[in-house]
């Protein structure tokens, strides 16, 4: 019988490393949107769209993928399905010469789900529970929100259904939910308090280069935003 997605997932476990692909991943944040402009708890909101500032980072990630890739790359091309992650990837495949189109989304490749606290101004929700950045950058989950394992879960069921990608691939994700992935696809050490692995975090903008199980950073963006 074939596993299903969420066996697949499981088999990973929160310390598990997915197998290693014969291609390169390129694993890119998306640029600043309205929300990190205006120090909202962005989560997995479907539409915050890109500020200026934003379309500048794609601009200058999509530029630095040219100098790394060339012309029309071999790439199979993969986004989380919320507005900025497209915005982005529409900069970068112009830079690229590929056509957006043929990208691919899934659902799994969302930021956190933040619960109630989605939307709101981060300093409204200090006030009322106290610091939600905790050390390392990373977002203290929500009570009705999501955990980093259950990130973890569906960021390994992707990579699990995935594993074959021929070639190099590029994704557009978030924050938080890149940084378990690359946590997973690195085999960094878990988190004792997130209870998973998590990668460093990185701005805005940036993009993180596996091969081989082994991360480099070819682009720094330039956003502020921690997560």
């Amino acid at each position: 019988m074939i596993p299903s997605p969420r066996q697949r997932a499981a088999d990973l476990g929160p310390t598990g490393k997915p197998p290693v692909r014969l291609g390169r991943d390129f694993v890119a944040r998306h640029g600043e949107t309205v929300f990190n402009a205006a120090h909202r708890l962005q989560g997995n909101a479907a539409h915050t769209p890109l500020t200026r500032a934003g379309f500048a980072q794609a601009d200058e990630l999509g530029r630095a993928l040219r100098d790394l890739l060339g012309a029309r790359p071999a790439l199979t091309l993969w986004s989380s399905p919320t507005g900025r992650a497209l915005q982005t990837l529409a900069v970068i495949c112009e830079h690229l010469e590929l056509d957006w189109h043929d990208a691919r989304t899934d659902p799994r490749l969302v930021e956190i789900d933040m619960g109630s606290w989605g939307g709101r101004y981060y300093a409204d929700v200090v006030d009322e529970v106290g610091p939600v950045m905790m050390p390392g950058g990373t977002l203290k989950p929500a009570p009705d929100g999501e955990t980093y394992p259950q990130i973890a879960a569906r960021v390994g069921g992707w990579l699990a259904d995935t594993a074959q990608d021929p070639g190099d691939r590029l994704m557009i994700m978030h924050g938080i939910s890149s940084r378990v992935m690359l946590g997973a696809m690195t085999g960094a050490p878990v988190d004792p308090v997130l209870g998973t692995a998590v990668a460093p975090g990185l701005p805005q903008g940036s993009v993180t280069l596996v091969a081989q199980g082994r991360a480099t950073v070819p682009h720094r963006g330039t956003g502020f935003a921690p997560a």
